[in-house]
């Protein structure tokens, strides 16, 4: 069977990666194509596009790739009209693979089209809803946006968060020494969130210095472009003693807690059981249009998914570097609170083979197209 997975961002394609391994497992014959960057490469697939560098924060960034993506997408849907792959597989970047779907079938595709992580999750817009459903068959990875769906009569199908059975709960650990512990620093992967975060983040790592003079913190970067901003950084800012690790995982592996741009690596590090403070600070600009978009009181998704506070988040004016240091610290002196939280994250994501049941319903669904 032939698979078209479409994404935008590193961590689309860190699903996109473990759900083609999963459907390996089924179809060993099965081959991979589509949008991805460097590791979709490196896990097989023909990349069609390389997506390194079109994520973005906000409509207004967005403008200038909005001529490219528009003729990428066109190309694309020529292409998978024309070579008919057995299963279309949209990951998030909603903007784009939506659009996509939609090209897809003006132009008369009529195969299967998944699209994993539908966007709108926390927002309940039942026009939105209709719209993807038109085009694609919903796979989400939240029980809340399974609910809304069947709600309004729309298909969706939901076996949990393919990525929660990629992470293994590390045994819970004592607070490190008071004057010392290793903290991860993950900033996030776009331009706008390292211009704004890597500052902040640098200080907060200086002032909480003072108080443990031992204090180790090791940065995970998503790329190259990461690594080199959080240098030059750190050496404009006259911020020592940082040692570098490729990504979230390596990054996480030895630390005692994470300082994290909110996002995909927030999940990951409360997967793996890392006690961790996010935060999250975009332009005002964008901030006013965020405010109007923005679903409920939280942003992180632990506290989204348990509906509550279960890990400290600091957004726009609240994330200064005092407040950052502050909230590592009370972390750092009892991390089991945030341990015993986790546990209970775990279970709200549901079943821990949740990659392997979308990965059947994948490969059925490319068999026996229902769409």
């Amino acid at each position: 069977m032939r698979y078209f997975f479409s994404t935008g961002e590193p961590s689309g394609e860190l699903t996109a990666v473990a759900l083609a391994e999963a459907i390996a497992r089924r179809d060993p014959q099965a081959r991979f194509e589509g949008i991805g960057s460097s590791r979709m490469r490196a896990a097989g697939f023909r990349i069609r596009h390389d997506t390194s560098g079109w994520a973005s924060i906000g409509p207004v960034s967005a403008l200038p790739r909005i001529p490219k993506l528009l003729f990428i997408g066109l190309e694309t849907a020529a292409i998978i009209a024309v070579s008919k792959p057995d299963l279309v597989v949209l990951v998030d970047f909603g903007a784009f693979n939506v659009r996509l779907a939609k090209v897809l079938r003006a132009f008369g595709f009529r195969g299967p089209i998944l699209d994993v992580y539908p966007p709108g999750t926390w927002l309940d817009d039942p026009k939105r809803a209709r719209e993807i459903a038109r085009v694609a068959l919903p796979l989400t990875a939240f029980a809340h946006q399974r609910d809304f769906f069947l709600s309004l009569g729309l298909p969706i199908a939901f076996f949990g968060h393919p990525l929660a059975s990629r992470y293994a709960m590390r045994p819970p650990r004592a607070a490190p020494p008071p004057d010392g512990g290793t903290i991860a620093l993950l900033p996030g992967s776009r331009r706008g969130e390292l211009h704004y975060h890597v500052p902040l983040l640098l200080r907060a790592y200086e002032l909480l210095k003072t108080q443990r003079p031992h204090l180790r913190v090791v940065a995970g970067p998503a790329d190259e472009m990461g690594e080199r901003y959080i240098k030059e950084i750190a050496a404009r800012e006259n911020v020592t003693g940082l040692s570098f690790a490729a990504g979230t995982t390596r990054a996480i592996s030895g630390a005692d807690a994470a300082w994290v741009s909110s996002g995909t690596a927030v999940l990951e590090c409360a997967l793996s059981g890392v006690p961790l403070v996010a935060l999250y600070v975009i332009s005002p600009h964008l901030e006013r249009y965020a405010q109007r978009v923005r679903a409920g009181r939280f942003i992180a998704l632990p506290n989204l998914v348990m509906a509550r506070r279960i890990v400290p988040e600091l957004i726009q004016e609240q994330a200064t570097p005092e407040h950052l240091a502050d909230e590592m610290e009370r972390v750092l002196r009892d991390p089991a609170r945030q341990y015993s939280e986790f546990l209970a994250l775990r279970e709200a994501l549901g079943p821990a083979d949740a990659i392997e049941r979308c990965a059947a319903f994948a490969v059925e669904l490319a068999k026996n197209p229902k769409h």
